[in-house]
């Protein structure tokens, strides 16, 4: 290389100095010569050195030789002289053996050619400035650096090319970015020197660096490595080297690694986040040591990139994948390296395809990738998806992008069926990325993950931008390069047909061997086989590849096709013909796969596996599917496809049974479904169990002793069967050859080993066994004494399980010790203390001993660890604690249930348990007092499904206790139910209720009078069903729907009601509604007789009288009088529903009164005045309105008769109770007052008072206990008084009249008093008041202050007491206590209040 540049520099001045002397040659300008490679390669075609070439040029200008003496020059001393100059240094003779005049010749045409051919290319420079374009070369390429923590280091690198390339920096493969760590990274560009600055270095910097520069002809990139040290491992080195701190093996130290925490099979969508993480334990713990952290997916290293991102955090490392797509499917493998040994965690990650954006369209494709990529041209591959929406894929379609802009083009018209498409018409030296979609009949799927990028050149030059270079071999080969003229190609080699499609031909060859040094393209050829006619493909612009893509060629036509090479020289010779070729795929689509059979796994996945598919070509994977028994829909289980024959199908439902299927594909497409498996139910496999642990002595005595283990972790899906206990004798430390304890396995976790010999020294261990086998024996327990114990407290409970786990109560199981101790066991005391805490955080959950082998622990906190342990005691003391439990969450799980219980409709009384998390094995297992029920005398047990039933056969006081049910095979699910002495007075007094049911009723039968006088006999039922049934009867006899009778059923409301026109004599009885609905029955009655009848048939005819009174004129007020201030009388009264034709007549004593001229007749209202009255202007008074509908007749007596009435009467009504008094009239004048015990009632919401015609009534709404008593009415018409009274009670004649009130007035609730109005005391002393209710049934009772309930807690006590004293207690009264106070009570008949006034003072203020 040395060589090449000094006789370069030589030639250029030589060429300066001689331009301006000599006149232009017209020569014939030589071809521009290919770029020459200067590596030297042996017969296989391997590098093996460096060639530097002599140009003969060069040795010319520098001899002045001719060609015909050189080769006596080459065999003369001066010669090798001169060839010495390359390997000693020394000064080459040369000797001047040519005449002058040829040697000025010659020179003179050498330096007129270089003139002509320098001008040439400068004009060609200056007319395409292409010329000048040439990809980045790193003149300077960034060093690697070794530094220490808190350091600076520069990297930086020197950049050529044009245009000016673009320079990116990369840690690890990530972009470098200055704005998102201030003050860490420093980039600088001028001058096409670039750098990178890293201020205080940490260990985290330590890493490789790469630096990118890319222009439109190229990118190249170079690396380097920086390495920080630590200052605190030199300094340890340094002052002590003789106890080095270097991790690793090779100085001593063993690093123990475990990963934990791990991450599970998962489930994502495309376009989601997720994060897989594990924590990583390493011992010994050393600062600042950091191990080699790598993920796998399938086997391969991950690297970081936008797609993936990964941290390492010191003790958890993570992997995040920003955004999910089917590529990121695959098995995941953390892997965690130190200087000792490594350690691996793998789970699978399933990615589902995003929701359509078309309905029915198929999933997207998969693994765009490149291949093949040429100047103008690449083939794009992908996978197909394994959901096509329902239809059959009709194709493909391949989008590309150039890389820096974000415009997608479309590269094929019509869809592709083939995986593989070759893109062509790309711009060399540009990058490009490309999308693949899938289309059906439905629409078009989502695009796929992009490609990586990829450029458009010759694959020499990508591989020499990427740095390839050829290792040093220690020698200069020296070569001769040989100036060539312009040379036509010789014929491309190899040509071959190397892809065939019904869309398309793929043709490949190498280039020929004679080509010259300038570039060479291709013209490609083909020609219909049976015919010599050949048609040239590309016409207008020649290939730079040595690859071409035809289309448009006749599907089932067979063609030949053939390649020429052409340069600046001509086009050569074409190559040899291919062989015909038939237009269509070459490439099958594989057949179906064979046989396919499921095995079990977990309880939520099976291993699939399958024959392959035979004599599949280019085979990609599999893709399986899966189906619930019945439901004729496939679900695909992989979104990638797997290349093995065997695959674990994850995300199934416990308990369900699945058929599966397999399809095989390649690029061609996907092949027919395999037969579908026989069905599988989802269950974990069975397994022999893992070892017991925590091996513990209940019992020992001289020749034997009674152990206790822990059941293990994981039973193997199956029941455990029986233990296997085993044993062995320690001598001087020494164990000795394990002996078998049991012959026939032990169901308990106690056994007592017999045969051992006093004070000897023995170690134990246990195997459990199941269905599936005798599993791997526990680990060796500690080392025990056989000798006699003599203590006199009990020895340690054991078998300790927790169940009924809830947020802040649990349930402890025990067993006794087997140890007694001198005297029996009288108690137990439980222990608690968080997990996490020290030994002395122990402390006791019951202060008094406990006789129960069981016990429910309320003290927990939510989200807290606890572990548990007993101790037994006797008369002589409290004995050693039992080994304490495994930790325990205090937690509600989701889907915890609760027993129910339940009284059905025939008043069987039943507990019920469902659990929604079994198993194929689990089973119901219901306890009383937590032993379980084997005797079914007493409990019948059934269980359907994830539901069992214990139902009571005779539910008595035999049956008080503690009910539970546990659900073996799941985590824990479990509940209990105590059945207490009220709780069981309850369920008889329920179950009776069921077995007799009464219909409830909102109100008894009533009657009412409704318009036209009728009668209407009414009740309201609270419950009835629409099949309800009703049954009137009158005095034994049933009533049937007629003129007379007209019954009515509102199904809705439940009102029933009977309605009648009229009351006859005949009437008069007692009238019952009978209900039945199902089983429930109830019945009302209602007597009307004596006074009552006739009261209800007056009233009745009264209100019929009154109604066809009305349908004619009438009269709205009747006859009265006023006197004007003239002393004039004036008789008026008020008319309704007249007309014109109306008339109204006047008289006085039977004779019409004559003066038509004072009649007025205005606005309903008729007066006549009488002017200057006197004695003989008295008489009564009559005034008739009559027309064609009739007359009414209405008189005023103008004499000193007093107004009359009719006794008071009482009359129930669907609020309450009305009282009510005929008048003989009524008018403004006449004064009314109503009295109740003597005193004027004040009228309010509930009393009011009215008038209708002659009726006065005063009505009650909803009456209580004070509303009894003597009631009058008073009235006065200016001149009499009269006065009418009513006894409102249950006795004497008023028995009859209450017969008709409402029946809540006697069971409505009611508060009978003891509460005073004001209460005044003295803070911080205690407040307790006392009353009475009552009510039927049992009212509600509410207390308030200052009208929001109170709720009863430490300060406040609210009792109530055998069904009628209510107590409200304050503990500790203070000024926050005071204001008002209420008492609510209320049952279906009403409500009630009492009030009553708290005030507190302090005893400084009362001073």
């Amino acid at each position: 290389m040395l060589l090449h540049c000094c006789t370069d520099t030589i030639l250029c001045l030589r060429l300066s100095s001689s331009y301006s002397g000599l006149e232009e040659s017209r020569l014939s300008p030589m071809p521009k010569r290919a770029k020459p490679t200067y590596l030297a390669m042996d017969k296989e075609n391997q590098i093996i050195g460096y060639v530097v070439p002599i140009f003969r040029g060069s040795q010319e200008y520098a001899s002045g030789f001719s060609d015909t003496e050189e080769a006596r020059v080459k065999e003369s001393a001066g010669y090798m002289a001169r060839r010495n100059l390359f390997t000693s240094g020394l000064e080459m003779e040369r000797t001047e053996q040519t005449s002058r005049k040829v040697s000025m010749r010659e020179s003179a045409e050498r330096i007129s050619l270089s003139k002509r051919i320098y001008e040439n290319e400068e004009h060609h420079k200056r007319m395409n400035k292409d010329s000048l374009m040439h990809a980045p070369e790193f003149v300077i390429k960034p060093r690697s650096h070794t530094v220490w923590e808190k350091q600076c280091v520069r990297l930086h690198c020197t950049v050529s090319g044009w245009p000016d390339p673009r320079v990116v920096w990369y840690k690890n493969n990530v972009t470098i970015d200055p704005m998102a760590h201030p003050g860490k990274y420093k980039l600088e560009s001028s001058y096409n020197v670039h750098s990178l600055e890293i201020n205080r270095c940490d260990f985290d910097d330590t890493a490789q660096y790469r630096v990118s520069a890319m222009n439109s002809k190229g990118e190249l990139s170079s690396f380097a490595s920086i390495v920080v040290k630590s200052t605190f491992q030199y300094v340890t080195r340094f002052h002590m080297s003789n106890c080095v701190t270097v991790y690793g093996h090779d100085y001593g130290i063993t690093f123990d690694t475990h990963i934990v925490d791990g991450f599970g099979v998962s489930f994502g969508r495309e376009g989601e986040t997720m994060s897989l993480g594990a924590t990583v334990i390493i011992s010994p713990n050393l600062a600042r040591y950091q191990p080699e952290v790598q993920w796998y997916r399938d086997d391969v290293l991950l690297q970081p990139s936008k797609w993936c991102h990964m941290h390492w955090s010191g003790d958890k490392a993570t992997l995040t994948l920003t955004h999910l797509n089917k590529e990121d499917e695959g098995l995941y493998t953390l892997r965690i390296t130190t200087k000792s040994k490594y350690e691996t965690y793998s789970a699978y990650v399933f990615v589902r395809d995003a929701d359509a954006e078309v309905e029915g369209a198929p999933g997207a494709p998969l693994d765009v990738k490149c291949q093949d990529a040429n100047k103008d041209y690449v083939i794009v591959t992908w996978k197909q998806p394994a959901v096509d929406g329902g239809s059959s894929i009709l194709g493909y379609f391949v989008d590309r992008c150039e890389v820096g802009t974000t415009h997608w083009s479309q590269c094929n018209d019509t869809p592709i069926k083939f995986a593989r498409f070759p893109v062509t018409g790309l711009v060399e030296g540009r990058s490009y990325t490309f999308r693949v979609r899938a289309v059906n009949k439905s629409g078009m799927s989502r695009p796929s993950r992009v490609s990586e990028a990829v450029a458009a050149m010759d694959p020499a030059d990508r591989a020499r931008m990427r740095g390839t270079s050829a290792p040093w071999t220690g020698q200069i080969i020296v070569t001769e390069e040989e100036p060539a003229e312009g040379v036509v190609p010789g014929k491309p080699k190899e040509l071959e047909v190397t892809e065939a499609t019904k869309n398309y031909v793929v043709l490949s060859w190498k280039p020929p061997g004679e080509r010259g040094h300038e570039g060479i393209m291709y013209y490609v050829e083909k020609c219909v086989s049976g015919t010599d006619s050949w048609q040239r493909v590309n016409t207008e612009i020649p290939v730079k590849s040595p690859r071409f893509a035809l289309f448009d060629l006749a599907e089932g036509k067979a063609y030949s096709f053939r390649v020429r090479c052409c340069n600046s020289a001509g086009v050569g010779e074409p190559s040899e013909a291919t062989e015909a070729t038939t237009v269509g795929d070459k490439l099958d689509i594989p057949s179906a796969p064979g046989r396919v059979v499921p095995t079990r796994n977990t309880d939520t996945s099976v291993v699939v596996s399958w024959e392959a598919s035979r004599d599949a070509k280019e085979l990609v994977g599999y893709y399986i599917e899966a189906s619930i028994v019945g439901s004729n829909k496939f679900e695909p289980c992989n979104n990638k496809p797997v290349k093995g024959t065997r695959f674990i199908c994850h995300g199934l439902v416990t308990g369900e049974s699945y058929v599966f299927r397999v399809k095989a594909l390649n690029a061609a497409g996907l092949s027919e479904c395999s037969q579908e498996s026989e069905a599988i139910e989802v269950k974990a496999a069975i397994a022999s169990p893992t070892p017991p642990y925590g091996i513990s002595v209940l019992e020992c005595v001289r020749d034997s002793m009674v152990l206790a283990w822990k059941q293990p972790t994981f039973i193997g899906g199956a029941d455990i069967t029986g233990y296997f206990v085993d044993y062995r004798e320690v001598i001087n430390g020494v164990p000795g050859t394990w002996h078998e304890a049991n012959v026939k396995s032990v169901s308990d976790r106690a056994y007592r080993v017999s045969d051992l010999k006093e004070n000897r020294k023995y170690q134990f261990q246990v195997r459990a066994a199941n269905m599936a086998g005798v599993g791997i024996p526990s680990l060796p327990s500690g080392t025990f004494v056989c000798e006699e114990w003599t203590i006199a407290v009990p020895g340690p409970p054991h078998d300790l399980q927790v169940t009924e786990v809830r947020a802040n109560t649990l349930v402890l199981l025990y067993k006794p010790p087997v140890y007694q101790g001198r005297d029996p066991v009288n108690g137990f005391y439980i222990d608690i203390k968080e997990a996490d805490a020290e030994e002395e955080a122990w402390r006791g959950v019951n202060e008094k001993a406990i006789l129960t082998n069981y016990m429910k622990i309320k003290i927990l906190k939510e989200g807290e660890t606890y572990v548990f342990r007993v101790r037994a005691q006797n008369k002589a003391g409290v004995g050693k604690a039992s080994e304490p439990t495994e930790p325990v969450l205090a937690e509600t799980k989701p889907g915890t249930t609760e027993i129910v219980v339940d009284v059905d409709d025939d008043g069987v009384i039943s507990m019920n348990f469902a659990c929604s998390n079994l198993t194929p094995d689990s089973k119901f297992v219901w306890s009383k007092n937590y032993e379980e029920i084997t005797d079914d005398t007493r409990i019948t047990v059934a269980t359907s499904g994830g539901k069992s039933k214990a139902t009571f056969n005779m539910l008595a006081e035999d049956d008080i206790g503690i009910y539970s049910c546990a659900v073996t095979h799941t985590d824990g699910a479990g509940s209990s139910y105590t059945l207490s002495a009220e709780e069981l007075k309850k369920l008889l007094e329920l179950s009776h209720d069921h077995k007799f049911p009464i219909i409830p009723l909102k109100t008894e039968l009533a009657v009412e009078l409704q318009e036209k006088g009728r009668i209407r006999f009414w009740l309201q039922a609270e419950k009835i069903s629409a099949n309800g049934k009703i049954e009137y009867v009158f005095n034994d006899n049933s009533l049937s729907q007629g003129e007379k009778y007209k019954m009515n059923f509102n199904k809705d409301t439940g009102v029933i009601e009977m309605i009648m026109e009229s009351l006859l004599p005949e009437d008069e009885g007692t009238f019952t509604f009978q209900l039945q609905d199902g089983k429930a029955t109830n019945q009302s009655s209602l007597v009307l007789i004596g006074d009552v009848f006739k009261g209800l048939q007056k009233e009745s005819a009264f209100m019929r009288k009154e109604w066809h009174r009305k349908q004619g004129p009438h009269f709205v007020e009747y006859l009265s009088y006023e006197v004007t201030p003239e002393c004039c009388v004036i008789l008026k009264c008020k008319v309704g529903n007249i007309k014109k034709e109306t008339v109204a007549l006047w008289y006085k004593d039977g004779r019409e009164v004559k003066g038509d001229e004072k009649l007025t007749f205005t606005e309903g209202v008729l007066k006549l005045e009488i002017a200057q009255i006197s004695k003989k202007d008295a008489g009564v008074y009559e005034i008739v309105l009559k027309d064609d509908r009739g007359q009414d007749t209405s008189t005023l007596n103008l004499t000193e008769q007093a107004n009359s009435s009719t006794a008071l009467k009482i009359q129930s009504t669907d609020e309450g109770i009305r009282l009510y008094s005929f008048v003989s009239y009524y008018n403004e004048a006449l004064q009314v007052t109503w009295h109740h015990k003597d005193s004027a009632i004040a009228f309010t919401d509930r009393i009011k008072s009215g008038v209708v015609g002659e009726q006065l009534w005063l009505q009650i709404t909803e009456p209580t206990e004070k509303d009894k008593g003597k009631y009058a009415i008073e009235f006065h018409d200016g001149k009499d008084g009269l006065k009418r009274t009513v006894e409102l009670s249950g006795q004497g004649e008023a028995t009859a009249k209450f017969q008709m009130a409402p029946y809540f007035l006697y069971n409505r609730a009611r508060v009978a008093g003891g509460l005073p109005d004001v209460v005044t005391i003295q803070e911080l002393k205690a407040l307790n008041l006392t009353c009475n209710i009552s009510g039927e049934p049992l009212p509600e009772v509410v207390w308030l202050k200052n009208e929001r309930e109170i709720v009863s807690d430490g300060h406040y006590v609210m009792k109530l007491e055998a069904g009628k004293y209510a107590s409200f207690t304050i503990t500790t009264v203070n000024t926050a206590d005071s204001g008002k106070y209420s008492i609510l009570v209320k049952n279906k008949y009403g409500t009630e209040s009492a009030d009553f006034t708290v005030s507190v003072f302090s005893p400084d203020s009362k001073k």
